[in-house]
């Protein structure tokens, strides 16, 4: 921890009143926060501002210290997360614009049989979802599934609910993704170790949200695919890059932070060459460079992309994270309040009281905030920071599954206060209750099995 972070909480908890207090300013802070985005439509980064000083404020706190606490913990949070949000956002436009996404989408659905579609949808979006956010691959993969399920002369449930149970369970449990990344920041948990046991969780959690509950869900909803996006759109690159390439360049930032995390584990000595190596390129930031570089190459020069092409392609990427940054960035200053005030430590005390399990709590207070906001990042954002004290002591492997609690707890039941919701029951082209019935549901239940595997993983870590 720096000096600055030190001193901002020695001047925080010096002049609160008690737990009492404490507790009093969490809820505030909160139910602020809830308002805001619920009722007055006040944009995330606007609310967790206001919400983090209504927490100093209402814990005795001087105003000039909450700002000290607060900057710090934004620029803290710009410094990691927001490197790892425009790298992941660069590399995830130069794999769209490459035609890269559509030919994995091709490789994978076009080997598959009417049977295995669902499972071929889920891998789809399994794999796009790992450097895309669910919003872009969404609207990316909603062209295939409209193709495929009119092809196959199945629901477009069917074909669909796989795809987003994928692009879901990356978005959630899976760094670079900004909900994992604020959790894994906020928790001081081991990136490579995170990414390791988040793939663990989300391969069985999306088969049962998705191939499982697909044709469950296209009975209680059949839906045609509709008449539009008869034809992919025209290729705008001279040749796509092939999938084994797409492939290796998705995957390769994945594999140098496992190789990182697997190193720690097996590789006792320091001064080892090899872990020494890992050490650099399986460093978060290090490991995304070298992918956006290698993807330069793979995806821009190997699509025949010229200079300029790559120029624009990465340049587009940066403006849509935008309000993104601002939100993660302030979520980290809001985080940084509560943690100086000592209200994470009152926290920790109270779960020890009435031994609550670190990992259910997690979930638990993701899942209200989820419910109450709608949003998986703010959901992430205020359940992490909450429960800071509870991971104080945690072995490195305990502090990654309660990184993955809040994040399967961030996915839960995803309803009207919720643009993905909007997002999905337009494309489909389905009421509101069959969006709850099929979109919703498939929320719930990956949030629900995700949790169970990471309290069966609990019983091994």
């Amino acid at each position: 921890m720096s000096p600055a972070v030190i001193l901002a909480a020695t001047e925080l908890t010096e002049p609160v009143a008690g737990g009492g207090r404490l507790v009093l300013a969490a809820l505030v802070g909160i139910a602020l926060i809830v308002g805001l985005i619920t009722f007055l439509k006040v944009h995330p980064f606007l609310a967790l501002i206001v919400g983090g000083f209504a927490v100093g404020v209402v814990a005795g706190v001087d105003v000039a210290d909450v700002v000290t606490s607060f900057t710090t913990g934004f620029g803290t949070t710009a410094a990691g997360v927001g490197i790892l949000i425009a790298l992941g956002a660069m590399f995830a436009k130069l794999l769209a614009d490459s035609g890269g996404a559509d030919e994995i989408v091709d490789a994978i659905v076009g080997r598959a049989s009417t049977r295995s579609l669902p499972w071929a949808m889920a891998a789809v979006g399994a794999l796009i979802g790992l450097p895309m956010f669910f919003e872009i691959g969404l609207v990316l993969l909603m062209p295939v599934i409209y193709l495929v399920a009119r092809r196959a002369q199945l629901s477009l449930v069917t074909v669909g609910i796989p795809a987003l149970a994928g692009l879901s369970a990356m978005h959630g449990l899976v760094p670079p993704h900004p909900g994992p990344l604020v959790a894994i920041d906020a928790l001081g948990a081991d990136l490579g170790t995170t990414l390791a046991l988040g793939v663990l969780v989300a391969v069985p959690t999306v088969v049962v949200a998705g191939p499982l509950f697909a044709p469950i869900a296209g009975r209680w909803v059949p839906v045609p695919a509709p008449d539009r996006f008869e034809a992919r759109e025209s290729e705008t690159v001279e040749r796509r890059p092939s999938f084994p390439v797409t492939l290796f360049t998705v995957l390769l930032p994945v594999l140098l932070m496992m190789g990182k995390a697997l190193a720690d584990i097996l590789i006792d000595d320091e001064d080892d060459p090899v872990q020494r190596v890992l050490d650099v390129v399986g460093t978060p930031v290090v490991a995304l460079l070298i992918a956006v570089v290698v993807a330069i190459f793979t995806f821009g020069r190997g699509a025949g992309m010229d200079r300029e092409a790559v120029a624009t392609s990465i340049e587009s990427s940066l403006p849509p994270i935008a309000g993104i940054l601002l939100i993660v960035c302030a979520g980290g200053g809001f985080k940084q309040v509560l943690v100086d005030t000592g209200i994470g430590t009152r926290l920790a005390d109270w779960a020890q009281d009435f031994d609550v399990s670190v990992i259910v709590l997690a979930w638990l207070l993701a899942v209200l905030i989820r419910l109450a906001t709608g949003s998986a990042t703010v959901a992430t954002i205020t359940a992490s920071a909450l429960v800071v004290g509870l991971a104080e002591g945690l072995s490195q492997g305990e502090t990654s599954l309660v990184v993955l609690a809040v994040g399967a707890g961030s996915v839960f039941f995803s309803h009207v206060n919720d643009a993905g919701f909007w997002l999905v029951k337009e494309y489909f082209g389905i009421s509101v209750g069959q969006t709850i019935k099929t979109w919703s549901a498939m929320e719930t239940i990956l949030s629900v099995t995700g949790l169970i595997f990471v309290l069966l993983l609990n019983l091994v870590i």
